[in-house]
C-alpha cells in the first residue's frame, strides 16, 4: 500500500459476505471522526464512501450502518459504555471501482476485498471521480444561422442539486446520458416532482455559457396547469408557446398573440382529421367486434367522398367508380326493403343530398329514369339503372386523414351503416347505436371544442399534420433548410377530463413521433415530451375507454431513441404506470414514496439498487431525491436544485388561510 494510502487508513475489513462487509475502525477514532491531512472526516454518515486499495484499483464501499461494542471487563456492570475502549464497526457494501491513478469510477464490482484489507476515507478528489464532476465544458466553433463562425462552450454535465451526504457538494448528471434516454421522476404528491422537472429544464436553459440550448425542444403536457409560471425567468433567447385546450377566458382567441418578449399564447387546436382509426375508436369508445369495422368504413367514406367528382364515369375503374358502386348498392338495398314507397323515397333523397356523384344524384336520376320522388313511379327502371354501377365488392379506400367536418362524419357513419345493411348485416344499426349517440355528443359538447377545427378558420400550415407538428415544435422552413425558433411548448390540459387528456396526449405524441421518424436525416433534433401525472394516461391496465392510449407511449419508449423522441415521465403512482414504459427509462429520480405497492414496483425495476438505499425512500425530506441510471456513476441521494421560479404547485398554507380577520377578502381573480 502506498504511503499516502497508509495515512488515510481508518480500519480493516473483518468480515466478508455476499451482501455486505464489516470494517473495524482503528482504536482512537473517537465518535467515528478521523483527522486527515486535508480535512476532518466524519465517516459515520450513512451513504458516505470508503476506499479499499487492491492491486491496481480502489474498491469503493458505501456505509449502510454503524455500531459499537464495548470489550472492557466492566461492560454490562458499569453505568455506561466505556467509549475509549469500545470497538467501532461500519457495515458497508461494495458499489464500484476505479483506478488508483486517474480514470473514472465504474459502477459494480467483480472482486470483493479480502479479509484484513485496509479501508481508507475518501478525499474530495475521490468524490470528484465517483460523482463524475471532473469534465470541463468543451470549447467549440459552430456556424450560426447567418453562416458566421462563432466560438462557445458546450457542457458535458448539468448541476441538478447538492449531495445529501457531503455538505455543499454538487451533484451533476451527464447531459448526453440524461437527455439521450427516457427519464422517470417518481414520488408522492407534495414531494417535489414538479419542481424537479422545472429545475431540470431551467438548468438546461439558464447556463451562463456562450452557446444557449437553442436547439432543444420540450413539449409539456401540463395536466395541472402549473408550469407556465416556471418559465418567467428564461433567458431572452429562449422562446416558448402556451396552448390551452379549454379556457373560459374570452381573451384567448384562436389566433396566436404575444404575451411577453419570448412567450406566445393561443388556444390549443387539434384538427380531428389528424386522428387515426384507433384514436377515433378511443374517442367514441367503439367496441372492437362490430363498432370499429363500421367506424373504419365511415372514415374511409369521408376520404372516398372528400374530393370533387371528376365527371361521368364509364366502366368500373377509379375512385369515382367505387363511389358509384357504394351509392348504387345502398339505394338498391333501400328499394328492395319492406318500407313504404314514401319512406324509401325520403331515405334515398336524404342520402343523395349528402353523398352523390355525377352519375348518381337526384338530378341525374330524374334525368335518366324520370323518377318522381315521393312516389317512386318507376322503381324498376331506377333499379335497372343503378345495377349497372354495382361491382363485385371492390376494396374501399382507407382513411387518409383528409379534412372533413363532424357533420360529414355523422353522415358518413349513417352511409356506412346503410352499406353494411346492403351487404346483409341487418343488425349493424342496433349494434352501433351507442357509438352514433357518442359521436353526436362529441360533436356538440364544449369540452371537445379543441377538436372541432373548421378548415376555413385554419391557416394552410395547420391543415397538414407535418406543418402542425413543426409549428408546435417551433420549426420554420427557410428555403431547403429548417430553423428552430422555439424551445418550449406547454399544452395546458388543466381543465380537461381524463379522456381528453388521454386522447390529446396520445394524438400529439403520435404526430410528433411520426414526424421524427420521417425526418431526414433522422435523430438530428431531439424532442422531449414531459408527461405530468403520467399514470392518468400511461396505465399498466387498460383504461375504461376502448383503446389504451398508452400503446402510443409504449412504442415511443421502445423505439423513440433511434429517432430522437424521448419521454420524461412524472408520476406519483409508479405501480399504476405501464411497466413497458418504466422498463425503457434510462434514468430515475425518486422522491419520497411510502405506498407499499409503489415501493415494490421500484424494487422490481431496480434490482441492482441495495435494500438499504430503497429503505430511505419513505423518509426522504421534501425536495430530496435518489437518482440512478446512466447519467450518474453511482446511485446518489441529493437535494434538488431550487427551481426559480417554481411551478404553481405550492402546498396549501391552511393555517394562514383559516385564521384571518373578520370578513376576509378572497384572493381569487376569476
Amino acid at each position: 500500500m502506498a504511503r499516502d494510502d497508509a495515512s488515510r487508513a481508518i480500519g480493516k475489513i473483518v468480515s466478508v459476505s455476499a451482501d455486505r462487509l464489516v470494517v473495524e475502525l482503528h482504536r482512537g477514532s473517537d465518535n467515528f471522526t478521523v483527522i486527515g491531512f486535508d480535512d476532518v472526516h466524519y465517516v459515520a454518515t450513512l451513504g458516505s464512501y470508503l476506499m479499499v486499495p487492491t492491486q491496481s484499483e480502489y474498491v469503493v464501499l458505501e456505509v449502510i450502518s454503524l455500531r459499537e461494542k464495548d470489550f472492557s471487563p466492566a461492560y454490562g456492570n458499569g453505568p455506561e459504555m466505556d467509549k475509549a475502549t469500545a470497538a467501532k464497526f461500519l457495515d458497508v457494501v461494495p458499489v464500484g471501482s476505479m483506478p488508483v491513478q486517474g480514470g473514472s469510477f465504474k459502477f459494480g464490482v467483480s472482486t470483493f476485498p479480502p479479509l484484513y484489507a485496509d479501508a481508507l476515507y475518501a478525499r474530495d478528489e475521490d468524490l470528484d471521480r465517483i460523482f463524475n464532476v471532473e469534465q470541463p465544458a468543451d470549447r467549440q466553433t459552430k456556424i450560426d444561422a447567418e453562416g458566421a463562425a462563432k466560438e462557445g462552450t458546450v457542457p458535458h454535465t448539468i448541476e441538478i442539486g447538492t449531495s445529501a451526504v457531503f455538505k455543499d457538494y454538487p451533484v451533476k448528471a451527464q447531459l448526453d446520458a440524461l437527455f439521450g434516454g427516457h427519464i422517470a421522476v417518481l414520488g408522492n404528491t407534495g414531494s417535489g416532482k414538479s419542481c424537479t422537472v422545472a429545475s431540470i429544464f431551467q438548468s438546461v436553459f439558464m447556463k451562463p455559457d456562450d452557446f444557449g440550448a437553442l436547439g432543444a425542444a420540450f413539449v409539456i403536457f401540463d395536466v395541472n396547469g402549473e408550469y407556465r409560471q416556471a418559465l418567467d425567468k428564461l433567458p431572452w433567447s429562449i422562446n416558448s408557446s402556451y396552448l390551452k385546450a379549454t379556457d373560459p377566458d374570452a381573451e384567448i382567441e384562436d389566433s396566436t398573440r404575444s404575451i411577453s418578449g419570448n412567450e406566445e399564447i393561443s388556444r390549443f387546436r387539434l384538427p380531428h382529421w389528424f386522428m387515426t382509426v384507433d384514436e377515433w375508436a378511443l374517442l367514441l369508445r367503439a367496441s372492437d367486434r362490430s363498432q370499429q369495422p363500421a367506424l373504419r368504413t365511415a372514415l374511409g367514406l369521408t376520404t372516398l367522398f372528400a374530393e370533387q367528382d371528376d365527371g361521368v364515369v364509364e366502366g368500373n375503374n377509379g375512385i369515382a367508380a367505387i363511389r358509384n358502386h357504394v351509392l348504387a348498392k345502398i339505394v338498391l338495398a333501400i328499394l328492395q326493403s319492406d318500407a313504404s314507397s314514401a319512406s324509401k323515397s325520403d331515405r334515398i333523397l336524404s342520402i343523395l343530398a349528402s353523398f352523390n356523384t355525377q352519375n348518381i344524384s337526384i338530378a341525374a336520376i330524374r334525368h335518366q329514369v324520370g323518377v318522381n320522388y315521393g312516389q317512386l313511379a318507376d322503381a324498376e327502371g331506377l333499379a335497372e339503372f343503378l345495377s349497372g354501377f354495382v361491382q363485385e365488392e371492390p376494396v374501399l379506400p382507407t382513411y387518409a386523414n383528409k379534412p372533413f367536418t363532424f357533420d360529414r362524419l355523422l353522415a358518413a357513419l349513417d352511409l356506412a351503416l346503410h352499406y353494411e345493411e346492403a351487404n346483409g348485416n341487418k343488425q349493424i344499426r342496433d349494434y352501433c347505436s351507442q357509438m352514433v349517440t357518442r359521436l353526436k355528443s362529441v360533436s356538440d359538447s364544449p369540452d371537445f371544442e379543441f377538436l372541432r377545427a373548421a378548415v376555413e378558420n385554419l391557416e394552410d400550415h395547420d391543415i397538414e399534420p407535418t406543418h402542425f407538428v413543426d409549428r408546435l415544435l417551433g420549426i420554420t422552413r427557410q428555403g431547403e433548410n429548417y430553423r428552430k425558433e422555439r424551445q418550449l411548448c406547454i399544452i395546458d390540459l388543466n381543465d380537461a377530463s381524463d379522456e381528453i387528456v388521454e386522447l390529446a396526449s396520445a394524438v400529439v405524441a403520435r404526430l410528433i413521433f411520426d414526424r421524427m421518424r420521417r425526418a431526414t436525416p433522422r435523430n438530428k433534433m431531439p424532442v422531449h415530451l414531459i408527461l405530468e401525472e403520467a399514470h392518468r394516461y400511461i396505465s399498466e391496465r387498460p383504461s375504461r375507454f376502448a383503446i389504451d392510449a398508452g400503446i402510443t407511449f409504449q412504442r415511443i419508449a421502445k423505439e423513440g431513441r433511434k429517432y430522437g423522441a424521448f419521454l420524461i415521465v412524472a408520476s406519483q403512482r409508479p405501480s399504476e404506470l405501464s411497466k413497458t414504459v418504466l422498463s425503457q427509462c434510462n434514468n430515475f429520480i425518486i422522491h419520497r414514496i411510502q405506498n407499499p405497492d409503489d415501493l415494490s414496483q421500484i424494487k422490481q425495476m431496480t434490482p441492482f439498487i441495495s435494500e438499504t438505499v430503497l429503505r430511505r425512500l419513505p423518509s426522504l425530506p421534501k425536495q430530496h431525491a435518489l437518482i440512478f441510471g446512466s447519467a450518474v456513476k453511482i446511485p446518489t441521494t441529493f437535494r434538488v436544485r431550487d427551481a426559480d421560479p417554481t411551478p404553481n404547485s405550492d402546498d396549501t398554507q391552511v393555517r394562514d388561510l383559516w385564521y384571518v380577520p373578520e370578513d376576509p377578502r378572497l384572493g381569487w381573480n376569476s
